[in-house]
């Protein structure tokens, strides 16, 4: 792993890329292939491939049905005025070949629409693409720490790990939370209730002193919000699903604060937008066991503040780096020892175009901990939520939207 150790707040330099859309795949695609590629998108060739073909189905229908529509509407013209000339067979035939028009025009529609939904639920299966900034690598092993602050802290030998020291001071109860909920809800009590409390107002007040608009949100979101953000399909089940209402709880507040843009037309001067909002995270965590998930590590239910901005493209990079400021602001003013990481293809999210992570390091666990995710999503979540601003020629352009952890409460207690 390679280590830079940059001066504080030092801004990043970081180009944007275009947004991945059908023009984008249709006229570059050994670009979109290479930016599959650097995400280890499996099978990329083949879906890319099926994407375009369905597009040209689609594409073939409209225009087909366009020219018919065009050829009824003047073989409709028609029929009066051949009424009005008395060549009523002439009239009746140009008739009949207008309803027949018709017929196949309803075949033509319903191999269109057919073709317009598969081409969405394949696009819904393509991550984003990620930005020329982002390192080659699978996982976390091959992710750039870009700066480190802070000192770490000396425990003494017979210091207790977290989950003892909870018990010990009954800040925390693990079994409680498996005999109400289960394994991954823990109860929180006294002292320990009261510093989550304390951490989220601080977290709240800074982003609020930064100008962040707060916003309470609901914690489950419809199906809409879901495929919106990119969050589903869910491949992985990471989910929690309530059935009979088709609602999902929320994995971060990130879910429903950006939807508040979805299908909206903002204006230019109203960014970039900066909206922060605390809520309780819910994750399945399916998959997860072993001693890294003991105590607080891998939750299902956790508390969080989330900071999210709506951008126009030539100034998100900018928002960015100002996200990344604000994060390092908060952990320095906790005085933690803190890194912060480049992550690499293989370890960015399904819908980043490049993410930086803050890691906290726990002295009693002898590890870093991720306590932030800063990311730019660049256009890719805008292009699903139809969340674009008018600019000053009156066109509509597609926004960037970005979002960060500021921060997760769980690891800052893990750390202690």
């Amino acid at each position: 792993m390679s280590l830079f150790y940059l001066s504080l707040h030092t801004k990043f330099d970081i180009k944007k890329t275009d947004m991945l859309t059908i023009k984008q795949i249709t006229e570059n695609t050994d670009a979109v292939l290479r930016g599959l590629e650097k995400k280890h998108f499996k099978n990329a060739q083949e879906v890319i491939s099926q994407v375009i073909e369905a597009n040209d189905k689609r594409r073939n229908s409209q225009n087909q049905l366009d020219k018919n529509l065009a050829e009824v509407n003047s073989l409709s013209r028609s029929v009066g005025q051949l009424m009005k000339e008395g060549k009523k067979e002439e009239a009746e035939a140009a008739r009949l070949q207008v309803n027949e028009i018709k017929e196949k025009n309803k075949e033509l529609e319903a191999a269109m629409n057919e073709a317009a939904a598969e081409l969405q639920n394949l696009l819904y299966t393509i991550p984003n693409i990620p930005n020329e900034g982002v390192p080659e690598g699978y996982g976390a092993e091959d992710n750039v720490v870009e700066r480190m602050g802070g000192n770490h802290a000396e425990l003494p030998a017979d210091a207790l790990p977290h989950w003892e020291l909870a018990k010990k001071y009954d800040l925390i109860d693990f079994e409680l939370g498996v005999k109400i909920t289960g394994a991954g809800f823990p109860v929180y009590k006294g002292k320990g209730a009261r510093l989550q409390r304390a951490l989220i107002n601080f977290f709240l007040d800074e982003a609020r002193d930064a100008g962040y608009l707060e916003i309470e949100p609901p914690y489950v979101v419809n199906a809409a919000s879901g495929y919106g953000t990119g969050q589903l399909p869910d491949k992985e089940g990471q989910m929690y699903h309530a059935n009979e209402d088709d609602l999902y709880l929320i994995p971060t507040a990130e879910v429903p604060v950006t939807n508040i843009y979805r299908d909206v037309i903002l204006e230019e001067k109203e960014l970039p937008i900066k909206n922060c909002a605390y809520s309780a995270c819910f994750r399945r965590e399916a998959g997860s066991y072993g001693k890294d998930v003991r105590g607080l590590n891998r939750l299902h239910q956790f508390n969080k503040v989330e900071i999210v901005r709506i951008d126009k493209p030539e100034h998100s990079y900018e928002s960015l780096n100002e996200m990344i400021a604000h994060v390092e602001n908060l952990v320095q003013k906790l005085e933690l020892p803190y890194r912060i990481l480049r992550l690499c293809g293989g370890d960015m999210s399904f819908t980043s175009a490049i993410t930086f992570d803050f890691e906290v390091f726990s002295a009693a666990q002898k590890r870093w901990l991720e306590v932030s995710s800063v990311s730019n999503f660049e256009s890719y979540q805008a292009n699903r939520l139809k969340c674009r601003y008018r600019s000053g020629e009156k066109k509509t352009e597609l926004c960037h939207t970005l979002n960060g952890s500021a921060l997760a409460l769980l690891e800052l207690l893990l750390h202690y």
